[in-house]
């Protein structure tokens, strides 16, 4: 089976840590966010992978390379605009067209069982199935309206008040199950979001979009915040307390924990680092102290306007220090 993974995204509200690199590319725990996502897929089958490529695509292309590493075979496609969730989709028409296929963001972990999705895709014979969770925190992901196990609407974010005395709303996961009657809804060559320009066209006309209700580990790592609070849960469950990457030099000296290091970071004798990423070539000086704080080199971002939603930072000595919530 194939499948498309959506990696085109500028991940405006993970920067600075995307300003070298597109979001599905930045590391987790050693392996590149959009690797687990190509893994996920290989365990069910889907060994014919498109990956579509916009901001830093060669970021994307150095940490997937051909795909073998992860079971996989790739095909990249390239947008010379953003072209939307489903504008993406069309774009890769060419590789997808003619069977059943499986649209997965590129942004998450998760291990909900495709098969169980599949099923009930073929059983509702839709022409497509979209993948929910229960939102049983009342996160900021928009509520996704249904009836007798079809699609009925989107709604806004939820309000946790209003859901005190019942079931959770349900969210949508960026996992999607697709027929090819689907190019028939979503216009050539131009910007579109499934959501608000293609799923509506098809109901309209009498087309079954079918919805999963799953369960299972489901993470999204839109927002620095989300990455860190989500690195070091992952930590936790190996009993660790820090991640580090190529070419890190700690001192013997330094204090360091609940942290993430990219590559070639030195942290030297004295340094105090907590709760922090700590980017590529950044260098933490005796007795410097980092906490609650995304960092990368200031050379990086320096004379760079921070794009929207972006937190903001300042430049402290060679680093640019972004501070996070306590």
């Amino acid at each position: 089976m194939r499948a498309l993974i959506l990696s085109a995204g500028y991940g405006t509200r993970l920067w600075p840590l995307t300003e070298d690199r597109t979001k599905p590319a930045i590391p987790i725990l050693g392996k590149p966010l959009v690797g687990y996502v190509a893994e996920y897929l290989a365990r069910y089958g889907c060994d014919e992978i498109v990956v579509n490529l916009h901001h830093r695509p060669e970021s994307v292309m150095r940490a997937l390379g051909d795909g073998r590493g992860f079971g996989v075979h790739l095909h990249y496609v390239e947008e010379p605009t953003i072209l939307g969730t489903s504008g993406a989709i069309d774009n890769a028409r060419a590789l997808l067209d003619g069977e059943t296929f499986i649209v997965v963001n590129g942004k998450i972990i998760s291990d909900i069982d495709l098969n169980a999705a599949m099923e009930t895709h073929r059983r509702t014979n839709a022409i497509a199935t979209l993948v929910l969770l229960p939102n049983t925190a009342c996160e900021k992901f928009s509520e996704v309206k249904t009836a007798d196990g079809f699609l009925r609407g989107f709604g806004g974010m939820p309000a946790p008040e209003n859901f005190a005395d019942c079931d959770p709303p349900l969210m949508f996961t960026g996992i999607q199950i697709l027929e090819p009657e689907i190019f028939n809804y979503i216009p050539r060559g131009v910007f579109s979001h499934s959501t608000t320009d293609v799923y509506p066209q098809a109901m309209s006309n009498g087309e079954r979009v079918a919805v999963h209700v799953a369960a299972g580990r489901w993470f999204e790592l839109s927002t620095v915040q989300r990455y860190l609070d989500i690195s070091l849960l992952l930590l936790s469950e190996r009993g660790e307390t820090l991640t580090a990457g190529a070419e890190c030099e700690i001192s013997p000296g330094a204090e360091i924990a609940d942290s993430v290091l990219w590559d070639r970071v030195v942290v030297e004798t004295g340094a105090r680092v907590k709760r922090a990423i700590l980017g590529d070539n950044v260098h933490i000086a005796a007795g410097e102290v980092v906490e609650n704080a995304a960092v990368v080199c200031a050379d990086l971002v320096q004379g760079k306007s921070p794009p929207p939603k972006a937190l903001s930072g300042y430049i402290s000595g060679s680093n640019f220090v972004v501070p996070l919530a306590e």
